[in-house]
C-alpha cells in the first residue's frame, strides 16, 4: 500500500504490466498517458480514484486485462472501447459509472470476462453482447438496466456465469437460454421478469433464489404456471372467494332473522288464542310467583330459600 501517493505520472515508460491494487491512490487517472500504450495488464482496483476513464486507456491496443474495480470512477464508458482488440478481461465493478453501455462492446471478440456490476448503467443490454462467442463470465447486476434479456443469449456457447440481478429487466426469459449447457451460475433475481422458466436440466438445477423477486413460475420455483404460461393470480382468487363467503354469511343471517321474526309475529297476528296467551304469560308468571312466596311464608321457609325459589 502507498498511503502517501497522491500523484502518479507514467511518462515515457515502456511498461507492459502495472498492478497497484489496494495502493491507497487518490484523485484522478491522468488524462495523458505519455508512452505507456504498450500496456498489457493494468490493475488499479480498490483505490480512491475519482475521475472518468481517460481516453488514452482505450488506445492501448495490446491491453489484455483492465481492472478498475472498487474505485469512485464516474462518467460513461466510451465507444472507443472497441479499440481494445486484445482485451480478455474487463472489471469496472463497484464504481459510479453511468449512461448506456456502448453497442460496440460486441466487437471485443477475445473478451472472456465482463464485470460491470454495482454501477449506475442504464438502458438496454446491448444485443451485440451475444456476439461475444468467447465470453465466460457476464455480470451486470445492481445497475439500472431496463428492457429484455437478449434473445440470442443462447448463442454464447461457453458462457459459465451470468448475473443480471437487481435491475429493471422485464419480459420473459429467452427460450434459447436453455441451450447453455456450460452454465454453472445464474442469477436473474429482483427484476420484473414474467412467465414460465424455460425447461432444461441446467436451469432447473439452480436454486429458487436465482429467480425470486420476479413474476416467474415453474421449477425450480414452487409456483405452478397457468395454462397460458403465466403466474396464476391465486391471491386475487382467494380474495374474491373470501369476499363471496363474507357476503353470503351476512345475507344468510339476515334471511334467518327475517324468517324467525315473521314466524313469531305472524303467528301472534293470525292466531288470536296464541296472541292472548302471549300477552297473558307475564301476568300468569307473576301470579305463580306470588303463590310461591305466600306458600313459603306460611311454611316459615327462610328468606334465602325464598329468594332461590323465586329466581328459579
Amino acid at each position: 500500500m502507498l498511503p502517501s501517493l497522491v500523484y502518479l505520472r507514467l511518462y515515457k515508460c515502456s511498461l507492459s504490466s502495472l498492478e497497484l491494487r489496494y495502493g491507497g491512490i487518490e484523485g484522478a487517472i491522468q488524462s495523458k498517458s505519455g508512452n505507456i500504450t504498450k500496456l498489457k495488464h493494468l490493475d488499479l482496483s480498490s483505490n480512491n480514484l475519482n475521475s472518468t476513464i481517460p481516453n488514452w486507456l482505450y488506445q492501448c491496443k495490446d491491453l489484455e486485462t483492465l481492472f478498475l474495480g472498487s474505485n469512485r470512477l464516474e462518467g460513461t464508458v466510451s465507444s472507443l472501447i472497441s479499440n481494445l482488440s486484445s482485451i480478455i478481461s474487463i472489471d469496472f465493478f463497484d464504481n459510479m459509472l453511468s449512461g448506456k453501455l456502448p453497442n460496440v462492446i460486441g466487437k471485443l471478440g477475445k473478451l472472456g470476462l465482463l464485470e460491470l456490476s454495482v454501477n449506475l448503467f442504464e438502458g438496454d443490454i446491448p444485443i451485440s453482447v451475444t456476439r461475444l462467442a468467447g465470453l465466460r463470465s457476464f455480470n451486470l447486476s445492481k445497475n439500472n438496466l431496463i428492457g429484455r434479456i437478449p434473445n440470442d443469449i443462447g448463442d454464447m456457447k461457453v458462457l459459465e456465469s451470468v448475473d443480471l440481478s437487481e435491475n429493471q429487466l422485464y419480459g420473459q426469459i429467452p427460450q434459447k437460454i436453455s441451450s447453455l449447457t456450460t452454465l454453472s451460475y445464474l442469477n436473474l433475481s429482483d427484476n420484473n421478469l414474467s412467465g414460465m422458466i424455460p425447461l432444461s436440466t441446467q436451469l432447473q438445477s439452480f436454486e429458487p433464489t436465482s429467480f425470486q423477486g420476479n413474476k416467474l413460475c415453474g421449477l425450480p420455483l414452487l409456483v405452478n404456471c397457468s395454462s397460458d404460461g403465466n403466474v396464476p393470480n391465486h391471491k386475487y382468487e382467494d380474495d374474491e372467494s373470501d369476499k363471496d363467503e363474507v357476503d353470503w354469511f351476512y345475507i344468510s343471517m339476515a334471511i334467518g332473522f327475517a324468517l324467525s321474526f315473521w314466524g313469531v309475529c305472524g303467528s301472534l297476528l293470525f292466531k288470536r288464542s296464541w296472541r292472548h296467551a302471549y300477552f297473558r304469560f307475564p301476568a300468569y308468571m307473576s301470579h305463580v310467583s306470588n303463590h310461591v312466596v305466600s306458600f313459603c311464608i306460611q311454611m316459615n321457609v327462610s328468606e334465602d330459600v325464598q329468594t332461590m325459589l323465586f329466581l328459579s
